[in-house]
């Protein structure tokens, strides 16, 4: 790590250009993202008025997904953004726009929390409704904001952000991950978008426990939750 001066004229940390870090892991989970967010709209409208089993179901589900992006955006919030912006020649209209995207997602975000826990009580037609349509609303907001990100900030982030970072910022994320039964469907929900060299790579990363109980029991536990979530 070298220092150079800053426009300002204080001295700013620069990352040495030979480490450069692989965002491939962040890629991978904007793809789990994406398809749960464009699923979800349909599985929901297609649900029965009143049928509070089917609700729970699916509501579980989709609570456990806006959770994990939840976190997922505050990780980037808290350990990202602000190592970006400090960083010569980075563009901050770039990153103010990544902050920006984040903050009209939250909103979104805040009214499915609150029509999910609606639904999941009654299973009402209205908010069965219209949750399906702002959950519409956010998967449209979240395929802007993730291909922007993956085409204009990943690629800097690769050359500007050192490997220590982007390690702390990948533990963050982690911390969604249940330490419960759950686990098993978040790690099957990953590797269902994985291709077999992300799959190695993905798997490598867990505990060896966590690896052991994902060949006995993840394939069987995950399609199990799977099915029930998209059954027609």
């Amino acid at each position: 790590m070298t220092t150079e001066p800053h426009r300002g004229g204080e001295p700013t940390q620069v990352r040495d250009q030979t480490a450069r870090v692989d965002t491939w892991e962040m890629v991978l989970v904007h793809r789990v993202f994406r398809r749960e967010f464009r699923i979800l709209p349909a599985l929901i409208r297609a649900a029965p008025p009143g049928d509070t089993a089917r609700a729970e179901t699916i509501g579980s589900h989709l609570a456990n997904v806006a959770g994990a992006l939840h976190h997922h955006h505050a990780a980037e919030d808290e350990l990202l953004w602000p190592v970006m912006l400090n960083r010569v020649g980075l563009r901050a209209d770039l990153v103010h726009r990544m902050e920006a995207q984040h903050e009209r997602l939250a909103g979104l975000l805040t009214r499915i929390d609150d029509l999910t826990a609606r639904w999941r009580a009654h299973a009402a037609a209205d908010v069965r409704d219209e949750l399906a349509d702002v959950l519409a609303q956010a998967s449209g907001g979240l395929d802007e904001h993730l291909g922007d990100e993956e085409r204009e900030l990943l690629p800097l982030v690769s050359e500007h952000v050192t490997p220590a970072e982007w390690d702390a910022l990948n533990e963050r994320a982690r911390e969604a991950i249940p330490k419960n039964k759950l686990a098993l469907v978040f790690v099957g929900a990953i590797l269902e978008e994985a291709n077999p060299l992300e799959a190695r790579k993905f798997l490598a990363q867990l505990p060896a426990p966590a690896r052991v109980l994902w060949r006995l029991f993840g394939p069987r536990t995950y399609a199990k939750s799977r099915d029930a979530i998209r059954r027609g």
